[in-house]
């Protein structure tokens, strides 16, 4: 279930997950096998954090009993893993507030203003919210949204503009492919000759500009001029120090995505060089009831891996579950063998001859 629109009283939870990276999604079924319902909350858009940001079609190789898969197989198996539990994602927001109340559970509040009253809190942020990497040029944030944008929301509203895309990744790729014949013309900026992206992209953004569709400039942005409230030129100094004019209508900017602790670093939790410290045992963090899990944490040996973060999810799972049900032994079940699990995930039972 998504909700992307705040409601006007507080949404009561067990669980708040903050991170929906494939740590947050397994850390989902882990509650789920404890029967502990999840929200799960996101500064991106989609779930997947990194996988889906960073590296959607590269290939994964250490996932224990899965030889290869992409960023994105990975996040649309977890998906399929974890909806018989039917978490519900808060996405495109920011986690501001986290503030322990005196009856022991958390208020916890989003950029968008979404509120929770929460007996427990897992940050599984990866490396922190990503934040786009801006283009420094003074005065140029006041264009963002209406000429100058770091993420497409509406492919439609750059049809039949003068687009320049500026950057050399998968997402400044994947955007030049996708707006050719669509935008007016299509001009792809990049500081070198060398590309991030998928080799398979870049032959076919070359054999485009061989046909005439678009263009490759190599060079950087160094200024703007501006024609009645708007930009309408770039200012682009090539590799030979030339700089050139480029009349467009609106830009995108892939300069790749920027980690940042946030507002994560106001909550009082114990850090250390950009890491939150839990212990080994329930991955807990110094505030009882707020777990950590995945790249976020440190402890002594840490390695940051997704099956590491696993591992974590299971244990934090079960070091919350006297938070959520204070009166209740919680006994460890295997989901090859317990009918109760099978119930819970809604398969059947297996019979043994």
């Amino acid at each position: 279930m998504m909700n992307t629109t705040p409601q006007s009283t507080p949404i009561e939870a067990d669980a708040v997950i903050v991170g929906a990276g494939p740590v947050g999604l397994f850390q989902v079924f882990e509650l789920g096998l404890l029967e502990i319902k999840a929200h799960v909350i996101d500064s991106l858009p989609v779930v997947g954090g990194q996988c889906i940001e960073l590296y959607p079609d590269k290939p994964i190789y250490d996932i224990p009993a899965v030889p290869v898969c992409t960023g994105k197989e990975l996040t649309d198996n977890l998906m399929k893993q974890i909806a018989p539990f039917h978490p519900t994602f808060h996405l495109g927001q920011e986690v501001t507030k986290v503030q322990k109340r005196e009856d022991g559970r958390f208020d916890v509040e989003t950029s968008i203003g979404t509120q929770f009253i929460t007996k427990t809190v897992f940050i599984a942020a990866g490396v922190g919210a990503f934040q786009p990497r801006t283009i420094k040029l003074d005065g140029i944030e006041q264009f963002e949204q209406s000429q100058l944008f770091y993420r497409v929301k509406n492919p439609s509203d750059f049809e039949g503009k003068n687009i320049v895309i500026c950057g050399g990744g998968d997402s400044a790729l994947d955007w030049t492919l996708d707006l050719v014949g669509k935008a007016e013309s299509v001009i792809l900026l990049h500081r070198r000759e060398e590309f991030r992206a998928a080799p398979a992209s870049v032959a076919k953004m070359r054999e485009l500009c061989e046909n005439f569709d678009m263009q490759l400039l190599i060079g950087q942005i160094t200024g703007y001029e501006t024609s009645d409230g708007k930009i309408s030129e770039l200012k682009v100094t090539g590799q030979d120090g030339v700089t050139r004019r480029l009349p467009m209508d609106a830009m995108l900017v892939f300069y790749g995505l920027s980690p940042k602790l946030g507002p994560i670093e106001s909550w009082g939790l114990k850090i250390e060089r950009r890491q939150i410290v839990v212990d080994t045992e329930k991955f807990e963090t110094n505030i009882p009831g707020i777990f950590a899990v995945g790249d976020i944490n440190t402890y002594p040996g840490k390695k940051k891996l997704i099956l590491s973060g696993f591992h974590e999810a299971a244990l934090a799972s079960f070091g919350a579950a006297p938070y959520i049900f204070p009166s209740k032994k919680i006994h460890l079940q295997y989901t090859t063998t317990s009918p109760k699990l099978h119930k819970v995930l809604g398969v059947e039972s297996p019979t043994f001859d």
